[in-house]
């Protein structure tokens, strides 16, 4: 045989092998509808779920302490650091016009409940007599004028005129000691003035009348006299009308509310501990003014520690109070502190564009050298799954039509058979098969030839 037919008797059997082996692979497609596999075995393990996130340590409780009032410092008690108990003072301000000024409200205070103890009161003998005096006066008085003044008439206006100054600049001699005090209108002194006042008013008045005789303006006014005279007495014998209570009553009320405000300053003058804690900032100097925009003494409990994470809304819905969280801090990396998720946010905020919910964790107490503000990593458990049935995300597929995740199972002939799953908890990459799988089945990643048209993958 010659070179040349033996070269071709070679091209022709390879060309033979060529076709037979297209058929063969056309055979083995048609079987299978993936020529590239991945494979991963159903397996029982445990599915444990975690929600991770960071802050930073934060103190129980945090407060800022500032004067109310602006005011000079007069001392200082404590320094950055210093551990105080609760009630403890912490600074003070000069206090001087202060109390002054609740000393001027208490006497404004007793001097109203003095007036309106006085209203309350029954009418006194000596008021109503008083009263009936002075009302008997200006009638007569009103009569004297009506008639002629006689030359007898004259000389006793004058005489009573002149007796009516020395009565009242007795009366006036006996107030003046007792003026300062807050009761003073309920003391003899105070109605002996206004009865000597009323008296020489009335005697100066029949003098001018005596003298240049009456006129109807005269006769007028003294008729005047004589009705705000009656109006007196029936005053002083009925008592006080309800108008003139409310308003006394009105008036306690606005004095007590001011005594109460300058007492109330005056606390605030003094900054005390609202607990036990350690001082954290002391912005002020005794000696100088109180700042007005910064805290005078800043104050933290250090007896625990918190931490405020932040969790996406895809994650805060798995949490609830109590799931126990480990915590581990940039600054001391060989410590693992644990904790319990103490409360949720019911609000959500945005952090950086993203949804979010403020998450509280409760440090367990601890011997480390935890200091507020360190920067903190935070695992929060939330379920374990133990002896589940586990499969890869990466191999499970969604059908676009029904919604339902299937997978390719390999047969025990080498084929491939698509089965329908129920899954339950998917996280980490795994997801825990409910039905549909045995533990040992071998699963392929099959990449079909229409993904739109057989499904698409389930996760990585």
């Amino acid at each position: 045989m010659s070179r040349q037919r033996r070269v071709w008797i070679i091209l022709a059997a390879i060309a033979l092998l060529a076709v037979g082996g297209f058929f063969v692979w056309r055979q083995a497609a048609n079987r299978n509808p993936s020529t590239e596999e991945r494979t991963a075995v159903v397996e029982r393990g445990t599915l444990e779920v975690t929600v991770s996130a960071s802050g930073r340590i934060e103190p129980v409780r945090q407060v800022d302490l500032t004067f109310s009032a602006p005011g000079r410092v007069a001392e200082v008690t404590v320094q950055i650091g210093d551990p105080v108990r609760a009630g403890q003072v912490l600074a003070r301000l000069d206090t001087g016009d202060l109390e002054l000024s609740l000393r001027q409200a208490e006497a404004a205070l007793k001097s109203a409940q003095a007036q309106l103890a006085q209203l309350r009161s029954q009418p006194r003998p000596e008021t109503v007599k008083a009263a009936e005096a002075a009302y008997r006066s200006a009638l007569a008085q009103y009569q004297r004028l009506k008639n002629s003044p006689s030359p007898e008439e004259k000389a006793v206006a004058e005489a009573n005129l002149k007796r009516a100054e020395v009565m009242l600049n007795r009366a006036r001699a006996a107030y003046e000691p007792v003026s300062w005090r807050p009761e003073v209108g309920m003391l003899p002194q105070s109605l002996n003035l206004e009865t000597a006042t009323l008296d020489y008013q009335i005697a100066l008045a029949n003098y001018q009348l005596a003298t240049k005789g009456a006129s109807p303006e005269d006769l007028a006014a003294a008729w005047s006299n004589v009705e705000s005279a009656r109006a007196q007495l029936e005053r002083a014998m009925s008592g006080p009308t309800e108008e003139e209570l409310a308003v006394a009553e009105a008036a306690v009320e606005q004095a007590r509310a001011a005594y109460e405000a300058a007492r109330r300053n005056l606390e605030k003058a003094t900054l005390t501990a609202p607990f036990d804690g350690v001082v954290s900032v002391v912005n002020i100097v005794a000696g100088e003014m109180a700042p007005t925009g910064l805290p005078a003494v800043s104050l933290v409990d250090l007896s625990g520690f918190r931490i405020t994470v932040n969790v996406d809304e895809m994650d805060v819905a798995r949490l609830q109070v109590g799931l126990p969280a480990e915590v581990t801090l940039d600054a001391l990396p060989d410590v693992a502190l644990t904790g319990r998720v103490e409360r949720i946010g019911p609000a959500a905020t945005l952090v950086e564009g993203t949804v979010a919910y403020p998450v509280i964790i409760a440090l367990d107490p601890t011997d480390a050298s935890v200091r507020a503000g360190m920067s903190a990593n935070v695992t929060i458990h939330v379920e374990e799954l133990t002896d589940q049935l586990l499969i890869p995300n990466w191999v499970v597929r969604i059908d676009q039509t029904t919604g339902q995740p299937y997978v390719y199972r390999k047969t025990s002939s080498g084929d491939l058979e698509r089965v329908d799953v129920r899954l339950g908890v998917r996280y980490e990459g795994y997801s825990q098969v409910l039905s549909g799988l045995n533990e040992g089945d071998v699963l392929v990643l099959a990449r079909e030839a229409s993904e739109n048209r057989f499904g698409f993958p389930f996760g990585q």
